[in-house]
């Protein structure tokens, strides 16, 4: 796979050095020549040039690449590198590096962004998972902004452990895709039952992350199993409508105490 790597600071230059590890063809494009010696990459190939110009983007032969990632620590450069990565050459895929969370709405299809990947959000959420049980972690914001992965560990008093994947009324735009169990990832199915201290990782909207919250809280499958008779108020089961039995009775009651009926 070609990846071509806009920004090598430390964050491009550690992406670099995993994917040169697992024989992917890299090459990495920044204005500082220096970056060439003191990155000690060994392997890759590289362009001094500003990654914001067509010339340079035209020199990296951006139109062969599979991926394109903006690694910058400037959220205009990862933008305008995506833009034109997928405006002008046309790649398949770009992942772009956000730096300031408040700029996270802008990372997406609009401006050539496959995969934005939020440092500060995915560190927060890496903290959350690891403290917090019972709770959805969004984990990854994915393709235009639509979906996300997020976690949940089941607590050991979970309404689901004990259940099957397939028996739980899941939202229809939540999918179970793994789980975590004792450190060993199981390929999910519906006849796998879920365990207290399980981590289950979904595939989901962000419009339905409320709904699987809401199927993953304490009590929801109390919840659930009220009838559709239920009073909406009183919880109770909705009383007949007595006009007319009671009006029937009261002429049944007035025709036989009276002597001319």
């Amino acid at each position: 796979m070609k990846v071509v790597i806009a920004g090598a600071g430390s964050v491009g230059s550690s992406i670099a050095k995993e994917l040169l590890s697992h024989g992917h063809d890299v090459l990495l494009i920044d204005e500082k020549p220096e970056c060439v010696g003191r990155s000690g990459l060994r392997g890759a190939r590289w362009l001094i040039g500003d990654a914001c110009e067509l010339t340079t983007l035209k020199d990296a032969q951006l139109e062969d690449a599979d991926v394109v990632v903006s690694a910058t620590g400037d959220d205009k450069v990862n933008l305008v590198v995506s833009l034109l990565a997928k405006s002008e050459f046309g790649v398949a895929r770009t992942v772009g590096r956000v730096n300031n969370p408040k700029n996270d709405w802008m990372f997406d299809d609009s401006w050539g962004v496959d995969v934005a990947v939020n440092t500060p959000r995915l560190m927060t959420a890496l903290v959350e998972e690891a403290v917090e049980i019972g709770d959805l972690v969004r984990l990854l914001t994915l393709q235009t902004g639509v979906s996300s992965m997020v976690e949940f560990t089941v607590p050991a008093d979970s309404h689901l452990t004990g259940r099957t994947l397939g028996s739980i009324d899941w939202p229809l735009d939540a999918t179970v895709v793994a789980i975590l169990r004792d450190d060993v990832p199981i390929t999910p199915s519906n006849d796998d039952v879920v365990e207290p201290g399980d981590e289950l990782f979904f595939i989901t909207t962000i419009a339905a992350e409320d709904d699987l919250r809401a199927v993953l809280a304490p009590g929801a499958d109390q919840r659930a199993g009220q009838g559709a008779d239920a009073d909406p108020v009183s919880g109770g089961a909705s009383d007949p409508e007595p006009s007319e039995t009671m009006a029937a009775g009261r002429e049944t009651t007035q025709a036989s105490h009276n002597p001319s009926a």
